[in-house]
């Protein structure tokens, strides 16, 4: 019996595989592959439709299956390679600016749980062989982003090893609450065990120990809203320079710019505020021009010192040719 359900199962994968392998099958060409009668096809049909894949059937002589778009995502079936490629692509998405990051970071997460130890080696060694022109936010480590977005998911506690912003070298015990990305920048939203509120970590800064495998209850996040909560933690307390500066632009154009942490308020419909900061003032000069806008300091005594360094220095670059 449970080699009849054994087979049954085997049968019914390799059916999928053939269905996903090109558009369309007859009945007799799938009963050929399979080895089965074409009344075993028939049933075999029946048990993937009713697992929700779409197998669509046509009568007749010209007739046959094939797989169809549905209302529901079914588990897909890859191949090594196809496994191999979703993998690293994923992972290079995970990275990128495109807006999908988390999705593309649990999809990741879900994917290299279940791939057998011979493709994570052939995963990792696409990852060692591929370099990316640096820019101005420190690499970030997928095998480490991967091991919090599991645990994030898992509802499981996490030790990591963490370097906050002036070097010091902690061990933190959390429960990862919600990854945010912001930029090229990843921001882990978690409950500190041992300080007993929430903590808002780089997690280009943190170092995770093996799987805890002890499982929490998830706390309500403040405010119910992740994204606000990092951002306004990281704009207001991370920083070594603050400042607030006034922008001639609708606070949609700017917030549709943003590269970095910042709180926008809109004025009217032409002006908005933004509060925000930097380690660097020069840094965050260069980055408001890139606005394209008109921008006015209203408070912060570096950021105003940066733009008048920053407007010597174009002066110079101009060789003598800028009029006054």
């Amino acid at each position: 019996m449970i080699d009849d359900m054994l087979a049954t199962s085997a049968r019914l994968l390799e059916l999928l595989s053939l269905l996903q392998l090109r558009r369309h099958w007859t009945s007799s060409e799938l009963s050929e592959r399979l080895g089965v009668s074409t009344r075993t096809v028939r049933s075999d049909v029946g048990r993937l439709r009713s697992l929700g894949y779409p197998v669509d059937s046509r009568p007749g002589v010209a007739g046959g299956y094939r797989l169809a778009a549905g209302t529901a995502m079914p588990p897909l079936l890859l191949d090594d390679d196809e496994a191999v490629a979703v993998a690293a692509g994923l992972g290079a998405v995970a990275t990128g600016r495109l807006g999908v990051e988390e999705t593309s970071l649990t999809a990741l997460a879900k994917l290299e749980q279940v791939l057998p130890s011979r493709l994570r080696r052939r995963v990792e060694a696409v990852r060692e062989a591929t370099s990316t022109v640096p820019g101005d936010q420190p690499p970030l480590d997928l095998a480490v982003l991967g091991t919090v977005a599991a645990a994030v998911r898992g509802h499981e506690r996490l030790r990591f090893e963490y370097t906050s912003r002036g070097g010091a070298q902690t061990v933190r015990h959390a429960e990862p609450r919600r990854l945010v990305s912001w930029g090229s920048l990843w921001y882990l939203l978690a409950w500190d065990i041992d300080r007993h509120d929430w903590r808002v970590f780089r997690v280009d800064r943190l170092v995770p120990s093996p799987p805890t495998g002890a499982r929490f209850r998830p706390r309500e996040i403040p405010g119910g809203d992740a994204v606000a909560f990092v951002v306004r933690r990281v704009s207001k307390e991370a920083w070594t320079y603050r400042a607030r500066v006034l922008v001639h632009a609708p606070a949609a154009v700017v917030v549709a710019k943003l590269r970095i942490p910042a709180d926008v308020e809109a004025v009217d419909a032409s002006t908005c505020r933004l509060e925000l900061g930097s380690d660097d003032p020069d840094g965050l000069a260069l980055w408001l021009t890139q606005l394209d806008a008109d921008v006015e300091v209203i408070d912060g005594d570096e950021l105003a010192l940066a733009f008048d360094r920053l407007v010597s220095r174009f002066r110079r670059a101009a060789g003598g040719s800028f009029s006054r």
